[in-house]
């Protein structure tokens, strides 16, 4: 059975960005993918879960103290807040721990069905020691700790394809020779200054179909033999869509769908557990990020179960 974390939390209330205005798109996502799926019957209520509580020791098991101490106290930097994005609160602090517990349980899910899924997450912005770009906890590096300390995994290959580089994640991981991180995003987008994945690839903008899936077709089944990893995290961010106004890129939704379809493909040959974070998407129309968000949902659905 497909396995979804999701809890209300992700929804409500919609915090405002710096300018006062509610972060509508980002936010409201996470309400409309789950009932999407359940109208359209791809999923039913048994699917979803509600994460648990999530322990302070994986937290410190990634992010810095003080860090984590300044963000509890609601002290974080005017500075930091801009290059979050959202304003600082305890609701909000309350979400990305409910998003990384959520990710951490999928992981237990995946062993048992082949993949599990996390309706927010991929919150990989996230440093040791800052946030930035919609990200204060990076639920990846906190799930991909848990299961290295845990002993459930020797080898972990972190597969972002969101369109903006994942680089809390590569900088976390830079000396974490079990984690690798591969980071497929446009090259003229945020982060102005990229960090360094163990593998980086850049697309310049106006990127379409053929060339972002002959790449991916190209990459990830060396890196799955090179470096047989024994789990996966994947980042599926939609923000790769033609449509998105942050992405840069002409990706269409039956490109980004293909893209799913060869990522769980690739896993699936190897018997390899994957969880999957949603990622960033910002099109203008909200009916386009919740149908390619939903489409990894269906493709998962469709090879799995």
């Amino acid at each position: 059975m497909l396995k979804i974390a999701y809890d209300a939390l992700y929804c409500h209330p919609l915090p405002k960005n710096t300018n006062g205005e509610p972060h509508r798109f980002p936010m409201l996502k996470y309400e409309l993918i789950p009932e999407q799926l359940l109208y359209e019957g791809t999923c039913n209520a048994d699917n979803f879960f509600v994460p648990g509580q999530l322990a302070e020791h994986w937290i410190l098991g990634v992010h810095n103290q003080a860090y984590w101490q300044d963000l509890q106290n609601l002290r974080i930097t005017d500075k930091m807040v801009r290059r979050i994005g959202f304003p600082l609160s305890k609701r909000l602090i309350e979400r990305e721990t409910c998003i990384a517990q959520g990710t951490i349980e999928c992981c237990h899910f995946a062993f048992e069905w082949g993949v599990a899924m996390n309706v927010a997450g991929g919150t990989h912005h996230a440093f040791a020691d800052r946030g930035e770009g919609f990200c204060l906890l990076n639920d990846v590096a906190i799930a991909a700790h848990y299961l290295l300390e845990n002993k459930l995994a020797n080898q972990i290959l972190v597969i972002d394809l969101d369109v903006h580089q994942g680089n809390g994640t590569a900088a976390i991981f830079a000396n974490e020779p079990r984690v690798f991180t591969f980071s497929m995003h446009g090259q003229e987008n945020y982060p102005l200054q990229k960090e360094v994945s163990d593998l980086d690839i850049g697309l310049p903008t106006g990127t379409s179909d053929a060339a972002y899936l002959n790449l991916l077709y190209q990459h990830l089944p060396v890196l799955f033999e090179q470096q047989k990893p024994d789990f996966v995290f994947y980042v599926a961010g939609v923000d790769i869509l033609e449509t998105d106004k942050l992405g840069k890129l002409k990706v269409t939704k039956e490109g980004c769908r293909r893209r799913d379809e060869f990522v769980f493909e690739q896993c699936q040959l190897r018997q390899m557990p994957v969880v999957v974070s949603m990622g960033g998407g910002y099109s203008p129309r909200i009916a386009d990020i919740v149908e390619a968000h939903c489409n990894t949902y269906r493709v998962a659905q469709r090879l799995y179960f």
